[in-house]
């Protein structure tokens, strides 16, 4: 199995945000380009998209405390064993 994490790409500036919510279940399987998450950043909000394909395993919870930019939120799981 390969595991790709899912993280924030460097945006100008902003170090850190609040992730909002998942878009999808923990679980579930997603596409690459596939909307995950909504975070707020001090300027904007904004979706994280899918890296690859396969199942998603989150790694954080929404929550009011700020994630810095970089730091996963969640793998992708693909391939087999």
């Amino acid at each position: 199995m390969e595991s790709v994490p899912v993280v924030v790409p460097q945006m100008g500036v902003v170090e850190e945000f609040v992730l909002l919510e998942w878009l999808v279940d923990d679980g579930s399987s997603v596409s690459e380009g596939q909307p995950l998450a909504s975070i707020e950043t001090e300027k904007t909000e904004l979706e994280v998209e899918s890296p690859a394909n396969g199942q998603l395993q989150v790694l954080r919870h929404p929550s009011p405390e700020s994630i810095q930019i970089g730091e996963p939120l969640a793998n992708i799981i693909s391939g087999s064993q």
